[in-house]
């Protein structure tokens, strides 16, 4: 698959390595397993010397970096290198002379290998990086453990790095260039599919058109498929990020994807307080975030929470959920459930489809969803434009035949009186506006 969608990344990383041929630079790039980090910095860097960390002795570790070292910058390395400190130490003497670009993949491993490392680096590059003429390239897939060696007070790394990129799954725009360039009649429902599946994560992309996935049908066989990568996907991203009390969190995930996306829903299911649970999930790993009302003020109460990852969404709501299945390789019964609940599950997603092309569009300042207390006149999409006092309020339905506008107009009556003097728009979304150049026209006073 060719490579799509990172324009603006590219651009600054080739920019820090221009800067990096003057002084050194640290740059970190943190993003989900499966996103595309290497892909994007082997693309950036041509010329670079590529060390993954892998969970190795010390010593296997460096003499396996010495090979690569040797052979990217054609370099004879002299004597033995049992510990990665002096081996960083050698690179950043070489680069003084050398200017290079370094890669340290997957760089939060070095906790399992030797934590003192982050330590020796740090006292490294103060003394040389002012003289020295390295590119140095951090990238690391655990976010909670990136997050803490890099913005932890209490870690020597903290406040060394000269540049952050968190790296995001393709928008919806590029899934529908990709799927333009491969295949020439698809429908908005495999669009729509596409869109969840892979969750723009750059590695289930690629999979799906390798392998021509590019219908709802298709696509559903490569996911359950006996040797499929995605059966188990979820289990070996998440459980080592987890640790030892990954059944309590998976469960807490399985909830929210099954629409029990509440607190109080979820501890009167698991009977325990989960509070320190949700907490992590989104502030340490990043894995789900609080949705309030548009306009909800500071402190209130009124929220749910939401699995970010479509793919992480669909894996807990139909593979975690059906583990009894899947223990006994029953792939069909499960497929069969999803092909049963899908289209009322992809409901959701429409919804943050639109809601991402609308972001997109550069003109609203604030857009979300809106309910009132008790789940009353919940709105799907609320858009504004404070400067020029324009609102979008808008209806997701997959069936344009049961979008129902003299309905939502009453439901934003709250709304409306507390906007008054906004043009206001009353919109309706369907599948066959997915791809709908302008989604937002037509204002009137109200």
């Amino acid at each position: 698959m060719k490579f799509y969608n990172r324009d603006k990344e590219l651009a600054y990383l080739r920019k820090i390595g221009e800067e990096a041929k003057s002084t050194s630079r640290m740059t970190i790039i943190v993003g989900r397993r499966r996103i595309g980090k290497t892909k994007l910095i082997k693309e950036a860097y041509a010329k670079r010397v590529y060390l993954f960390v892998s969970r190795k002795n010390e010593a296997l570790l460096c003499e396996e970096f010495i090979s690569i070292i040797q052979n990217e910058l054609d370099v004879k390395v002299f004597g033995s290198f049992t510990n990665f400190k002096d081996l960083f130490e050698y690179l950043m003497e070489l680069s003084k002379t050398t200017p290079f670009t370094l890669v340290l993949d997957e760089f939060q491993e070095f906790l399992q290998i030797n934590h003192t490392i982050y330590a020796d680096m740090q006292n490294i590059w103060d003394s040389y990086k002012d003289e020295s003429k390295m590119n140095l390239v951090l990238s690391g897939s655990i976010y909670s453990l990136m997050k803490k060696i890099f913005e932890d007070k209490k870690e020597p790394l903290f406040g060394r790095a000269n540049h952050k990129i968190y790296l995001k799954p393709f928008s919806v725009e590029t899934l529908e260039e990709i799927l333009d360039d491969n295949i020439s009649n698809y429908t908005n429902d495999d669009l729509l599919s596409f869109y969840i599946l892979t969750g723009g994560v750059a590695k289930y992309v690629e999979l799906f058109v390798d392998n021509k996935a590019f219908t709802f049908a298709a696509q559903l066989d490569l996911v359950f498929d006996e040797n499929s990568l995605f059966i188990d996907e979820g289990k070996n991203l998440l459980i080592e990020e987890f640790g030892k009390e990954y059944t309590t969190y998976f469960s807490i995930l399985s909830l929210i994807a099954s629409s029990k996306t509440s607190r109080s829903e979820i501890e009167s299911i698991l009977g325990k307080n989960v509070g320190g649970y949700l907490d992590r999930l989104e502030n340490e790993y990043t894995i789900i975030k609080k949705v309030k009302p548009i306009f909800a003020k500071e402190g209130s109460r009124t929220l749910k929470y939401e699995i970010i990852d479509n793919f992480f969404h669909f894996w807990f709501r139909f593979i975690y959920k059906n583990r009894s299945a899947i223990e006994i390789e029953n792939y069909d019964y499960v497929k069969s459930i999803v092909q049963r609940d899908f289209a009322t599950y992809s409901g959701r997603f429409l919804e943050k489809y639109f809601i991402e092309k609308l972001k997109a569009s550069g003109k609203f300042s604030a857009i979300g969803t809106y309910w009132e207390k008790g789940n009353q006149n919940e709105i799907d999409i609320v858009a504004v434009n404070d400067d020029e006092k324009k609102m979008l309020i808008a209806e997701v339905k997959r069936n344009p035949d049961k979008i129902n506008l003299e309905l939502l107009e009453k439901k934003a009556q709250k709304l409306l009186q507390k906007h008054k003097g906004h043009e206001v728009v009353f919109k309706g979304y369907s599948l066959e506006d997915m791809r709908k150049e302008d989604l937002f026209n037509s204002y009137h006073i109200f």
